[in-house]
C-alpha cells in the first residue's frame, strides 16, 4: 500500500506508523488522516500484527492541523466539518483498533497532534519532546475530543491550566502530571518503545483486546455502569487453554 504522508513499516509483529511531512513538522490534513486510517484498516486486518507504534519524522511527532491548508474553511473558531469528520474518524480507529496503540513522541507535539496522542494507548516520549495545547492562541476550539480526553488523563484543574495558558510543557513535567507514560532519552526513543511492545505481544492478543475495549467502554462511563460492562461482556480469547496448559511450567 502506497502513502504520500505517511509511512508504514511492519516488522516482528509490530506496525509502525511514521507522520512524514517534516518539512512542515508533520503538520496533519485531510490527506494525512485518511492514510491513517486506511493503514489502520490493513493494520486490524493483518494478523501478523500484535502493536502498533505512531511517530513523527524529523523533529517533531507533530506541530498540529495545518492551519495554512484550511485557512479559508476556519469560521467562528471552528477548523471546519470536513476536517472535524476526519480526524473524529482517526480518533475512533485508534481508540476501537483491538490492539495496542503506543505514541512515539519525538520532538513537537502540539494541538491537534496532542488530540492524536490522547486517543492513542499509551504515550512514549522523547526527552526532548515538547507538548502542548494552543488552541486558544489562534482562537480556536478543540473540536476533536482534547477538551475531554485530557481531563481525564491528567485532572480537570491540571487540563484547565494547560489548555486556558496555552502554554507548553516538556516531556519530564508531561510524564509528572500523568499526561505519559515515561520520557526516554532521545537515541533511545525507539528501543524503549520496542522493548515496551516486545511486552505486549508476549503476552495474549485476545486479552489485550478486552482490556482495551473494557477500560475504554467503562471511562465513558460511571463506575456503577463501567462494572456492568466488565462483568456482562463476553469475550472470545483463543489462547486461553494453551496458555493455562502452560502454567505450570512457567511456575
Amino acid at each position: 500500500m502506497d502513502f504520500e504522508n505517511i509511512i508504514v513499516e511492519k516488522k516482528e509483529g509490530i506496525a509502525k506508523i511514521i507522520l512524514n511531512r517534516p518539512q512542515v513538522l508533520n503538520a496533519l490534513n485531510l490527506q494525512t488522516f485518511s492514510e491513517i486510517q486506511a493503514a489502520l484498516e490493513d493494520i486490524q486486518r493483518d494478523d501478523s500484527v500484535g502493536v502498533v507504534l505512531i511517530t513523527g519524522a524529523g523533529r517533531a511527532f507533530s506541530a498540529g492541523l495545518d492551519i495554512k491548508a484550511i485557512s479559508g474553511l476556519v469560521e467562528e473558531g471552528d477548523v471546519g466539518a470536513e476536517i472535524n469528520r476526519m480526524a473524529w474518524r482517526t480518533m475512533e480507529a485508534i481508540e476501537s483498533l483491538p490492539k495496542p496503540v503506543i505514541a512515539m513522541v519525538n520532538g513537537y507535539c502540539l494541538t491537534g497532534a496532542l488530540e492524536v496522542v490522547l486517543a492513542c494507548d499509551m504515550i512514549i516520549a522523547s526527552e526532548n519532546a515538547i507538548f502542548g495545547d494552543t488552541h486558544a492562541r489562534w482562537g480556536l476550539r478543540p473540536t476533536w475530543g482534547l477538551s475531554q480526553r485530557l481531563p481525564r488523563a491528567v485532572g480537570v484543574m491540571k487540563a484547565k491550566e494547560l489548555s486556558f495558558t496555552a502554554e507548553t510543557i516538556s516531556a519530564q513535567q508531561a510524564e509528572r502530571i500523568g499526561l505519559i507514560n515515561q520520557v526516554a532519552p532521545a537515541q533511545r526513543l525507539e528501543e524503549v518503545a520496542q522493548e515496551l511492545a516486545g511486552k505486549m505481544l508476549s503476552n495474549s492478543r485476545g486479552s489485550l483486546a478486552a482490556y482495551k475495549t473494557l477500560i475504554n467502554q467503562g471511562m465513558k462511563a460511571d463506575l456503577a455502569t463501567g462494572l456492568k460492562i466488565e462483568a456482562e461482556t463476553i469475550t472470545i480469547i483463543e489462547d486461553t487453554v494453551d496458555r493455562l496448559k502452560s502454567f505450570g511450567k512457567r511456575t
